[in-house]
């Protein structure tokens, strides 16, 4: 092999950040456990029905992964896209991001559980064990998507912007070929829509202590294509007003502004970072 194609490959699997390795490792960790010990998926995945009192399957279901093909694409991607968003968002940020989005990936499904039970009656809405690290995985394409969404991949041909919607595209329609696959679905819906409202809201910037993504570029309705977003705006932003409270987006506007004028280094960083 050439040297330059050999640094290239080097270039390509190095390079991981130490969090990501060790976050792989509680992946492998956790296969292996349900493979030796087939009854602690009882206590560690999300079945619904055992939630209370076993609270903490709504943390440890997202770090499990029943099958081998499972926990290894987990943790490529993880090993991937984290050397990417880890040293933008900075570690501690980047374990929040997992965190957050796993826990509230799984209350989603949870909730989701219990009303169709109640609405179907059929048990086997409360006895699934649902698990996996997809939602989190999902998400962070989601912040691929905010960070450089423009960016053409080179394989593939297609914008970053557009790699949540085709991730879902492609669940949903392989769900309807396997039912293992159709468990997955909940969990990677979730897990998009919860981490792009962390994304949206919540995420504090450290560089301008502000919190949130209010450009149009990262609006609820650019997951979509451009003749749908007239409908799906007016629904988006009923959602919008209950997160933040607030009767018009011009108050968007106002977190970024002081006084009419754009804060010091705002502008330019947000430049710079989608650059």
């Amino acid at each position: 092999m050439s040297t330059p194609a050999l640094s290239g490959v080097t270039s390509l699997v190095s390079g991981f950040t130490r969090l990501c390795k060790g976050l792989a490792v509680v992946l492998v960790g956790g296969h292996i456990v349900v493979q030796l010990f087939p009854s602690a998926i009882t206590y560690i995945a999300l079945i619904p029905a055992r939630t209370i009192p076993f609270g903490w399957n709504l943390i440890t279901g997202g770090y499990i992964e029943q099958s081998i093909y499972g926990v290894i694409v987990s943790s490529i991607g993880l090993l991937f896209i984290g050397k990417l968003l880890e040293p933008i968002w900075g570690s501690k940020e980047f374990l929040k991001f997992i965190i957050v989005v796993n826990f509230l990936t799984s209350v989603c499904i949870f909730i989701t559980a219990i009303a169709l039970y109640y609405i179907t009656m059929q048990e086997n809405y409360l006895y699934m064990p649902l698990c996996g690290f997809y939602g989190v995985i999902s998400g962070l394409l989601v912040g691929i998507k905010q960070i450089i969404p423009d960016q053409e991949l080179p394989l593939l041909k297609i914008k970053a912007k557009w790699l949540p919607s085709i991730t879902l595209l492609l669940s949903i329609a392989i769900s309807f070929w396997t039912l293992e696959s159709a468990t997955y679905l909940p969990i990677i819906i979730f897990g998009i829509y919860t981490s792009w409202i962390y994304l949206r809201y919540w995420q504090r910037k450290p560089e301008t202590k502000l919190k949130g993504d209010p450009s149009d570029d990262f609006a609820f309705s650019s997951f979509f294509p451009e003749f749908l977003r007239p409908v799906i705006d007016p629904m988006a932003s009923i959602f919008h007003r209950i997160l933040c409270r607030r009767s018009d987006a011009s108050d968007d506007a106002e977190d970024y502004t002081l006084g009419g004028a754009p804060l010091p280094g705002s502008d330019p960083i947000e430049a710079s970072r989608r650059r």
